[in-house]
């Protein structure tokens, strides 16, 4: 099948609207990215934009996430970066959509940490860490000194120890600490918004946009953001720490230990936070329609098979998966 073989307003073209209007541009996406669109597949990209406002939309929107891609198209040979991913297996138009969008994400997490607006000094960095986790991975790791690390999807941390003090920098995602003793050494982590000291306890520690988020289980954790704001957060209590102060100061779900380990525990959650935090754990996008985003979800969600997760999901809620594009899920009303 040749690439002009291929549109997606081979069909209705001008009755396209809202999520099917985003995944038609998504397929124009990455056709146009895969460098097998012909001059006539342009014309019919260009001829589908101008169609609606529908189609123009859509098309923002996606142009909007490649966006989010943009450090990695500057890389050299894009496409080495597949590896040993095979294709051979999907047919033409399945092969462009994939080869589309690993040209501008590359694989592995240094894709999704870009599609999770993690700024570029940030994901390069954590790609060259001492230790690291692929998207949907999650490791133990024993210290030097016993301290013991679990460390969560698409994260990356360093080590420096010396004979005065243990030092982990975290430089993306989260990971779960419990520190071993060793009263001659302080335990440190820092971030880019601050310095956390272990105060023997165990604790986790999570990058956002424009935070760190610190929860502490057992015993003390002295944060000391970047400009000065310094606070003993104690057994049971979480913060965010930007590099100005520290906020939103509360109980800790105890539940949320486990999301470090891959194991999501919701208790009445929205499934767009559900959707969120498995979006974390897989390559690709999840559309959620409104009338479904706030459904409560109970229950316990293995994070680390995310295919699993939703069936588990589409079995107990009147939710339908659909799977339209090899990267787009869209979750609607059964």
């Amino acid at each position: 099948m040749s690439a002009t073989n291929f549109s997606p307003t081979s069909e209705h073209p001008s009755n396209h609207t809202g999520d099917e209007a985003l995944e038609q541009a998504a397929e124009w996406f990455a056709l146009l990215r895969s460098g097998e669109a012909s001059a006539a597949d342009r014309a019919a990209w260009q001829a589908w934009c101008n169609a609606s406002d529908a189609h123009r939309s859509a098309w923002a929107q996606v142009e909007n996430i490649g966006r989010r891609f943009q450090p990695i198209q500057t890389t050299p040979n894009p496409r080495d970066t597949m590896g040993a991913y095979r294709l051979a297996t999907v047919n033409a138009r399945r092969r462009r959509m994939v080869l589309g969008l690993l040209t501008i994400a590359g694989t592995g997490s240094l894709g999704v940490l870009a599609w999770r607006h993690t700024s570029a000094p940030i994901w390069l960095a954590a790609r060259t860490a001492d230790h690291r986790t692929a998207v949907g991975e999650v490791r133990q790791i024993t210290l030097s000194d016993g301290t013991t690390v679990w460390l969560g999807t698409a994260s990356a941390f360093d080590e420096d120890f010396s004979t005065g003090l243990r030092r982990l920098q975290l430089r993306a995602g989260e990971m779960l600490i419990a520190t071993a003793a060793d009263s001659s050494r302080p335990f440190v982590v820092d971030t880019p918004h601050g310095r956390l000291r272990a105060l023997g306890t165990r604790f986790t520690v999570r990058l956002d946009d424009a935070n760190t988020r610190l929860a502490v289980y057992d015993g003390a954790v002295e944060a000391r953001a970047a400009e000065g704001a310094t606070e003993i957060i104690r057994a049971g209590q979480e913060v965010r720490m930007s590099t100005r102060a520290l906020t939103d100061l509360k109980p800790t779900d105890p539940a949320h230990e486990s999301s470090t380990r891959g194991l999501y525990i919701a208790q009445h959650v929205p499934l767009h936070t559900v959707m969120h935090e498995l979006e974390r754990y897989r390559m690709g996008y999840i559309s959620l329609s409104p009338d479904v985003a706030n459904l409560a979800v109970f229950g316990s969600y293995p994070m680390t098979e995310p295919d699993r997760t939703l069936a588990m999901l589409e079995s107990v809620m009147p939710i339908r998966v659909r799977r339209t594009l090899p990267w787009w899920i869209r979750i609607e009303a059964r």
